[in-house]
């Protein structure tokens, strides 16, 4: 946060206290952390991180299908050739 706040300078304390709260928004509710699984802390203290987590998991899977298909589409393709 330090690295962050301060390389601007504020000319007020209304001015720092407003970056500030925009800061920890951002951190709380946007920032993924690698040890949560990269989620944002708002989702694991509200408990949408399972939600989250399992999105991925399908998302996931479907990825690893499509791969499969393609290269196996790939790998037949220099023998339909013939």
């Amino acid at each position: 946060m330090k690295n962050v706040i301060k390389l601007d300078n504020y000319y007020s304390t209304g001015e720092l206290e407003q970056r500030l709260s925009e800061f920890i928004n951002y951190y709380n509710n946007h920032r993924y952390h690698e040890s949560l699984n990269n989620c944002t802390p708002a989702d694991v203290y509200f408990g949408g991180h399972h939600r989250v987590l399992e999105k991925r998991q399908i998302t996931k899977a479907k990825t690893m299908m499509k791969r499969r298909i393609q290269n196996q589409v790939k790998s037949v393709k220099p023998y339909l050739s013939y």
